[in-house]
């Protein structure tokens, strides 16, 4: 079993740097791909406040396809190019927004979400997924949490193989 600990005096900043720790030793001895996914969709559901929604889109050809995720039922295609996740598959940049309602081309998959960041995982200069969480909370994610988002996603891009997929 692990037990996952977080300070809630901690800053911000802190709290991302406990939960990499965390993570890192979580995904220590195991480097498959769709479970170190499962995993993290997990732990960030489990670890970071206020979302309603976490996990992985994979790349196949010129659309992303659901992959392992914690929250309800998901949209299953997203094609490059729409709403965020598909921005952030063409762009390969970190989508940020603050109210996805004002985000034109946004695919509502949960009316409930209300803000979202969008990472693109790439790896060897190719694009293997995007990882998306959404909040219910209207600007939600600032700038420390996207850096903080960030570096717990190459913490699981560092402890994966991803071999098969490039």
């Amino acid at each position: 079993m692990f037990t996952i600990e977080t300070n809630p005096t901690a800053s911000v900043e802190e709290s991302y740097h406990e939960l990499n720790a965390q993570l890192a030793a979580l995904l220590s001895g195991e480097r498959d791909f769709i479970c170190n996914a499962a995993q993290f969709s997990a732990f960030v559901m489990q670890t970071v406040a206020d979302l309603n929604w976490s996990g992985f889109y994979f790349s196949r050809g010129e659309e992303l396809v659901l992959g392992p995720y914690v929250g309800k039922v998901a949209c299953t295609r997203i094609p490059f190019g729409r709403g965020v996740c598909g921005k952030a598959a063409t762009s390969l940049q970190t989508q940020r927004i603050e109210d996805v309602h004002a985000f034109e081309g946004h695919i509502a998959c949960d009316a409930a979400s209300a803000s979202e960041v969008v990472i693109p995982i790439v790896v060897e200069g190719k694009l293997i997924a995007v990882f998306d969480m959404d909040s219910p909370k209207v600007g939600r994610f600032s700038d420390l949490d996207q850096a903080g988002l960030e570096t717990l996603v190459a913490t699981f891009i560092e402890a994966t193989d991803f071999s098969w997929s490039i």
